[in-house]
C-alpha cells in the first residue's frame, strides 16, 4: 500500500473525521479536507516540474501543511526529503546530500535559506509556508492556483520518505524508506499498540524524524484516528492540552515522557483519557516504565528502532511490563523477523546471549547516494543495526546499546547501557551518558556525565558504589562528570560524538 492511500481511503470512510490537528494554532482537517489538500499540494508540485524519484525537501516546524507537503510528493510518486530545523546551521549539507528540485521551509528561517542559496544548486524552486518572500513562491497562491492532476504510477517498492540519521556517533546520513515494507510496520506498529478510530494522539517529535513517520502519523491514520501534532514541546502545557482535547496517546522520546511524569506527579494524576505513552529515539530508563506503571497505571512502551528500519526492531506490548521484563524494549513485531548474530561466528547466538541485532523483513532501500555504506549494514537481505543486544526465551529484545560504543576499559568489555541504567535508578540522577576517552594504561577510561535532579546530595562516590552494586562490577576506573545538560540530536538521543568532542 502507498502512503498516500491513507488519506484517500480515510476520506472515503471517514470524511466528516478529524484527521490532523495542529494543535499549537488549534487548526484542524478533516480526511476529507486532508485528501484534497494533498490533492492541491500535488498538482502545485506537478506544476513546478515535480516528478517520479524527484526529492522535495522540507525544512520547516510540525504543522498541518507539514504533512501534507510529505503527502504531495507521494502522491507524485517523489521522496519527501526532511531536514530538521535544528540543522539550520548545515542546511548545506543536507541539500548537497539529496539535491531536492524544490525546497519548503517555513517563513522565520529565511535568514537560513538566504544564507545557503548560493550552496544549494540544485533547487529550482523555494516554497514559504507563511507568505510571499524575496526568491520564493507562497505557499497558499501555489495552491489557490494549483490544477488537477492524472494518476501518477507509484509501486509500493518506490522510495518515499528520506529521512537523516540522527548522527549521535557520525555523519547523517539519508536513509530511503520505500511505501510497502513502511507501511506494512505502522500497520503492525498500530496493531500491537490497539490504534483505534476513537484516538486522539498528541506528537511533539519533529516530523522530520522517520520516529514521528512510525510512531503517530502512519499507524494513527491507518487506524482512522486523530492524528495531533505539536511544534514545542512544554510538560506543563503538554498536560492541559491533553486534559483538555481528551487525548489518548502520546509517542515522543523518554525526556519528554519524564518531565510528563514530574507534571502528573504535581497534578495528581495524569490527563484523564491517556490510556498510552510511546517511548522512542533513545534508551528509556526502566525507572520510569516502572513510575508510568505503579504510579499513573499506564503502560509506557518503549519502542527501538532506528532511520534504517521505518518500523521498529522491538515494541513493548500494550499491557505494562512485569519487573523481570523492565530492560526489555519488548517484543519483535510480525512483519520482520529479527536474530542476535555472534560477531566473532557470524552466526545466530544462543538465546540470552550478547551479540549483533539484525532484522530482515522490511528495511530501508538504502543511504542515499551511498552504496558502500549501504553495502556494510544490508548483506544477504537482512540488515544489520549496529546496535548490540540479546533475546530472551519469550521474544524480547533488550538492547545494549551501539557496538560503536562499546568501550574496552583494561581489556573488559564495557556496554554504556548496562551502567546508565543502574545510575539512573538512583533518585538523584536524572540523565547518564558513558563516553570513553582515550588512556594510556586502561586503553579506554570510562567518563559518566550526570544531570543530577535538584537538591542532590550524593557524592560521586556514593554513586559510583550504588552503580557497582547494581550492575555486579567494579567501577574503580570510573570518573564522574557532572553537568547541567547534555547534548541532545533532534530525536531526542544524547549525542555522544558532541560530548566525546567537548571532552577532548
Amino acid at each position: 500500500m502507498k502512503f498516500h492511500q491513507l488519506l484517500l481511503d480515510g476520506a472515503a470512510r471517514r470524511p466528516e473525521r478529524t484527521a490532523l490537528h495542529w494543535i499549537d494554532r488549534d487548526r484542524r482537517l478533516t480526511y476529507a479536507e486532508a485528501a484534497a489538500g494533498m490533492e492541491r499540494v500535488a498538482g502545485a508540485l506537478a506544476a513546478l516540474g515535480v516528478k517520479k524519484g524527484d526529492r522535495v525537501g522540507i525544512f520547516a516546524h510540525n504543522g498541518n501543511d507539514y504533512v501534507l507537503a510529505m503527502f504531495g510528493a507521494w502522491r507524485l510518486g517523489a521522496i519527501s526529503a526532511h531536514v530538521n530545523v535544528q540543522y539550520a546551521d548545515t542546511l548545506d549539507y543536507y541539500l548537497a546530500d539529496c539535491t531536492p528540485s524544490v525546497l519548503i521551509y517555513t517563513g522565520d528561517h529565511l535568514p537560513t535559506i538566504q544564507r545557503h542559496r548560493a550552496a544549494a544548486k540544485s533547487v529550482k524552486h523555494y516554497i514559504c509556508m507563511d507568505g510571499p518572500q524575496e526568491g520564493a513562491l507562497a505557499w497558499a497562491d501555489l495552491l489557490a492556483s494549483s490544477k488537477e492532476i492524472s494518476s501518477a504510477s507509484v509501486s509500493d517498492a518506490d522510495g518515499a520518505h528520506l529521512s537523516y540519521t540522527s548522527g549521535s556517533t557520525g555523519k547523517p546520513k539519508g536513509a530511503l524508506l520505500a511505501h510497502e515494507p513502511t507501511f506494512r510496520a505502522c500497520r503492525s506498529i498500530a496493531e500491537r499498540l490497539g490504534f483505534n478510530s476513537r484516538d486522539l494522539t498528541y506528537g511533539p517529535s519533529t516530523l522530520s524524524s522517520s520516529y514521528h513517520l512510525v510512531a503517530n502519523l502512519i499507524p494513527g491514520l491507518f487506524a482512522g484516528a486523530t492524528v495531533g501534532l505539536v511544534s514545542r514541546w512544554n510538560a506543563a502545557k503538554a498536560w492541559d492540552d491533553m486534559e483538555r482535547l481528551g487525548s489518548t496517546v502520546i509517542p515522543t522520546n523518554a525526556a519528554n515522557l519524564a518531565e510528563l511524569l514530574d507534571e502528573c506527579r504535581k497534578r495528581g494524576r495524569a490527563p484523564r483519557a491517556l490510556r498510552l505513552g510511546i517511548t522512542g529515539g533513545g534508551p528509556t530508563p526502566p525507572t520510569l516504565k516502572k513510575a508510568w506503571r505503579d504510579e499513573l497505571k499506564l503502560t509506557l512502551s518503549e519502542s527501538f528502532g532506528q532511520s534504517e528500519l521505518g518500523g521498529f526492531v522491538g515494541l513493548g506490548p500494550l499491557t505494562p511490563p512485569p519487573d523481570e521484563k523492565l530492560l526489555a524494549c519488548g517484543p519483535s513485531l510480525p512483519d520482520r523477523e529479527v536474530r542476535i548474530v555472534d560477531p566473532m561466528s557470524g552466526r545466530e547466538a544462543p538465546i540470552g546471549h550478547t551479540g549483533e541485532i539484525a532484522i530482515t523483513g522490511g528495511h530501508m532501500v538504502g543511504y542515499w547516494g551511498r552504496p558502500e555504506k549501504t553495502a556494510e549494514v544490508v548483506r544477504g537481505g537482512w540488515l544489520y543495526t549496529g546496535d548490540v543486544g540479546r533475546m530472551d526465551a519469550d521474544g524480547y529484545v533488550y538492547v545494549r546499546g551501539r557496538a560503536s560504543e562499546r568501550l574496552t576499559v583494561a581489556g573488559e568489555a564495557w556496554y554504556p547501557r548496562d551502567l546508565e541504567e543502574a545510575l539512573l535508578e538512583h533518585r538523584e540522577v536524572s540523565m547518564a551518558a558513558l563516553i570513553g576517552l582515550p588512556d594510556a594504561k586502561l586503553g579506554e577510561r570510562p567518563v559518566v556525565y550526570l544531570v543530577m535532579r535538584d537538591g542532590a546530595t550524593a557524592s560521586d562516590s556514593a554513586l559510583v558504589a550504588f552503580a557497582a552494586a547494581r550492575a555486579k562490577r567494579k567501577l574503580d576506573a570510573l570518573t564522574i562528570r557532572r553537568v547541567p545538560s547534555l547534548p541532545m540530536t533532534p530525536t531526542g538521543k544524547i549525542s555522544k560524538a558532541e560530548l566525546k568532542q567537548q571532552a577532548v
